[in-house]
């Protein structure tokens, strides 16, 4: 036995790891479409106060989606090998103080959407009740992943309105087919690496009776990937030619596009350990990144 003490987490370590501050890839696979959009509304040259309130918000969202999912799921996810030491899963923090956390989140976000048009802060509001029930769908919605993919599309919607719908002309609407195929763009995007995500939970989400997009699809759920993927591509190829968008858009789009086919000649193989999963969700980050930077110059070309 140890005569040692004990050390305990600071508070504040645990706290941020209730906000997923240690695990910044979730947080920025959310800020990538919000950039996107507002990049491509902006034609490549957007507002640097509004890139920051975009930045900041989606910081601040995301904090309360992961505090809301995981005071939703403090039963479930001891149960499940990836989640058990969450703070609330392991409770070493109250619900209370979880309670505290979610509504400072939101009301930071609150005070950063007060900064935008009227349109783009009812946006903002029209998505709070999907970020809340999430995390309800996996209880009884076979293919959650779905209603996190509309959270994640109304990134999409509050940053382009958030450029266009200030500069718009009368007979102009600020919401147009660039925006829509974008829209779409993220959601079949959100569909593929969420799923993919899930399939390393798939056991533990089987056994305590949790419904998963990994699981609704069964032996077809890597061809299911395969198929948003392409999805995605095809929207993003009518999106670069409605726009136009210039040279540096469609490389972008070809390099995404040999990764996301690479990833599903992966997932279709018969053996695939479970870091495997991780591992692709991550690079998913990294080709958020090649197609903003492809955006970014293409919409000036």
């Amino acid at each position: 036995m140890s005569l040692l003490p004990e050390r305990r987490t600071p508070a504040w370590l645990t706290i941020f790891r209730l906000l997923r501050w240690d695990k910044p890839e979730g947080r920025l696979i959310l800020m990538l479409p919000a950039l996107w959009a507002v990049v491509l509304a902006a034609r490549g040259t957007p507002p640097l106060p509004l890139v920051g309130v975009i930045i900041f918000g989606t910081l601040a969202t995301s904090a309360a989606g992961c505090i809301v999912n995981d005071l939703w799921d403090r039963d479930i996810d001891p149960k499940v090998q990836r989640t058990r030491n969450r703070p609330l899963a392991a409770r070493t923090l109250s619900v209370k103080v979880g309670l505290v956390i979610a509504l400072v989140a939101f009301g930071s976000a609150w005070g950063l959407s007060l900064y935008l048009n009227p349109l783009t802060f009812w946006l903002c509001v029209a998505a709070v009740p999907v970020i809340i029930l999430y995390p309800l769908a996996k209880r009884v919605f076979p293919i959650p992943q779905l209603v996190l993919a509309i959270a994640w599309g109304f990134a999409v919607l509050i940053s382009w309105s958030a450029v266009s719908c200030n500069a718009v002309v009368a007979s102009t609407p600020c919401l147009g087919k660039a925006t829509w195929l974008l829209w779409g763009a993220t959601v079949l995007w959100t569909l593929g690496f969420d799923i993919v995500y899930a399939m390393s939970d798939r056991e533990d989400d089987r056994r305590i009776g949790i419904q998963s997009g990994a699981l609704f699809f069964g032996a077809y759920v890597s061809h299911a990937v395969g198929f948003f993927f392409a999805g995605t591509i095809a929207c993003l190829a009518s999106l670069g030619l409605s726009m136009p968008l210039g040279l540096a858009f469609w490389v972008a789009l070809a390099i995404a596009a040999m990764i996301w086919a690479w990833q599903y000649y992966r997932l279709c193989q018969k053996t695939i350990p479970h870091r495997v999963y991780a591992q692709l969700f991550k690079q998913n980050v990294a080709i958020g990144f090649v197609l903003l930077i492809g955006m970014l110059f293409g919409a000036r070309g």
